[in-house]
């Protein structure tokens, strides 16, 4: 099994940045798709940013050229920059990893099987 903890949210201004990462814990995830995705009050749970273990990436169009997920798997860790930040990106962030070891990262939410606690981001002035 797996653990995921994620850090690095907070409070900044539109335009602003934030780092996040998550760290994971236990069975290592060399081979894992590992995903991003954010949940804002009142909606539901949405796709932000994936990376498969071939590096190969993925956005949603709403982050795109605005963030960008990477990964060390020396330190089992992924990250997500954040740039040019929007009072539309506040949510709760989760780290999430797929153990299906696909070539071409998913995008569907129930692709994944590890969850983290998720980090509150709240881009606001």
């Amino acid at each position: 099994q797996v653990q995921l903890v994620e850090s690095g949210g907070g409070l900044v201004q539109p335009g602003g940045s934030l780092r996040l990462s998550c760290a994971a814990t236990g069975r290592t995830f060399t081979s894992y798709t590992m995903g991003w995705f954010r949940q804002a009050p009142g909606k539901e749970r949405e796709f932000v940013a994936t990376i498969s273990w071939k590096g190969i990436r993925a956005y949603a169009d709403s982050v795109k050229g605005r963030f960008t997920i990477s990964r060390d798997n020396a330190k089992n860790t992924v990250s997500l920059q954040m740039n040019s930040l929007k009072p539309e990106d506040t949510a709760v962030y989760y780290c999430a990893a797929d153990d299906a070891r696909t070539v071409v990262p998913g995008t569907g939410l129930n692709e994944y099987d590890y969850w983290g606690q998720g980090t509150q981001v709240t881009v606001s002035s």
